[in-house]
């Protein structure tokens, strides 16, 4: 046994002369622990904590685990966030986190900011307690331990200008919610749309905050994914990000973040599910060019995938890669045995989750990017996912359920409306 693992490792495989366990009750483990407490080395997503949710909910998903959260104390955490329209500005977000100024974790903007503002303090984990995150706040340098003593000190629903949402977090966070069953009733859809709209730059692509930030093919594809969910796409102007993906088309097949730069395998993906949820691919690309694009993503398998010619593989691209041969069409042409065998070489078979490599420290991204590439090889204990979507294909089956929801709304109200008029 251990001379064919060796065997296989010299040969480029991880382990391809044996069959790996996957280990499903030690990721769920990993999960709870994503949504629950998390290393020191995570201080830095604390602007992307929905993110880190959205892996750990949705890998949950994916393992069919989802009775172990509290679902409806995350709900109401997602829609705490919700950055609500003011009078001034009607467009709805959900936010990154609570801002470093003032008011910052308020769901409704009624009312004034005061012109001072209250230096905050945060030391807070992902999750302290479903409805109540913060553990110490220092606001005009008077301690606060809870949200309500601090509403007794700045009043409710103060909002602050600088209180705005994030491209990604309200995509993450409209999958979570969907994901956790809620029916998005309390999410203001139209204010969500005109949000997107003014993230939209005149070249296509979007930014991911208002206060202006870097602009490119992921976004994008954030942006598709959250008109996609809410089935209307006057978030964006479509024609516009169509060019801006065309134009992003690199001389070597692959899709870059923007055009003239290098094609890259996240990008590609971004690039391809944003025009398949629009349902353009084959409008905007040839069958020629498509065929261009399946020979520059299946050459990125080595044993898994990388990214970019010339660099190592990494458990994530299963899923990237694969997910966007899948929507090529043409994922039954690869090697499943040396991704499979690839990815679980990555798995952390103690604590449980994956890396990004052998031998590394596992952590919530690649966890579950890795499931879903396992997925995608119908991996036995593991949902189907949406390759476009990046959900399980049951999250994407209800959240079409609600699409019918809403059109059957729509249809009476107008019935009602038109009755009315007569």
């Amino acid at each position: 046994m251990a001379a064919s693992a060796v065997l296989g490792e010299e040969e480029g495989g991880f382990g391809d002369g044996e069959r790996l366990d996957f280990l499903k009750e030690r990721h769920v483990r990993f999960f709870q622990r994503c949504l629950q407490i998390l290393p020191e080395r995570y201080s830095t997503l604390e602007t992307s904590r929905l993110t880190v949710a959205f892996f750990a909910l949705s890998g949950l998903d994916m393992l069919d685990s989802l009775d172990v959260v509290d679902k409806e104390g995350i709900i109401e955490w997602i829609y705490s966030l919700q950055v609500l329209p003011t009078e001034d500005i009607n467009i709805c977000d959900l936010r990154q986190r609570y801002k470093s100024e003032a008011s910052f974790w308020v769901t409704c903007c009624h009312g004034q900011v005061s012109q001072e503002t209250c230096e905050v303090v945060w030391y807070s984990h992902l999750f302290k307690d479903l409805s109540q995150f913060v553990v110490i706040h220092t606001i005009k340098g008077v301690s606060v331990v809870n949200e309500a003593e601090v509403d007794v000190f700045l009043g409710p629903g103060v909002s602050h200008p600088y209180d705005s949402g994030h491209i990604a977090m309200t995509y993450t966070g409209l999958c979570c919610l969907v994901i956790l069953g809620d029916d998005l009733s309390r999410v203001n859809k139209e204010a969500c749309l005109a949000g997107l709209r003014a993230l939209q730059l005149e070249d296509g692509s979007f930014c991911a905050v208002l206060d202006g930030s870097e602009n490119d093919m992921r976004f994008v594809y954030c942006a598709s994914c959250i008109c996609y969910m809410l089935d209307n796409w006057s978030g964006m102007d479509t024609k516009k990000a169509i060019d801006y993906i065309r134009r992003s088309m690199s001389y070597d097949n692959g899709l870059a973040q923007g055009a003239g730069l290098e094609s890259h395998g996240g990008s590609t993906f971004c690039g391809i599910a944003s025009l398949c949820l629009m349902g353009k691919l084959e409008e905007v690309f040839s069958e020629r060019e498509l065929d261009r694009i399946r020979r520059w993503c299946i050459m990125r398998q080595q044993n898994g995938y990388h990214g970019r010619p010339n660099k190592p593989v990494d458990t994530c691209y299963s899923f990237w890669v694969g997910a966007t041969l899948k929507l090529l069409k043409i994922f039954q042409y690869t090697n499943y045995e040396k991704n499979r065998n690839y990815i679980l070489s990555t798995q952390d078979r103690l604590v449980g989750g994956f890396a990004k490599w052998p031998d590394s420290h596992p952590d919530a991204l690649h966890a579950y990017f890795g499931i879903c590439g396992l997925s995608l090889m119908d991996e036995s204990g593991i949902r189907k996912v949406h390759p476009a979507l990046n959900v399980s294909t049951r999250t994407s089956e209800r959240l079409q359920h609600l699409h019918e929801l809403w059109t059957t709304r729509d249809s009476i109200q107008c019935s009602d409306d038109v009755h009315s008029a007569t």
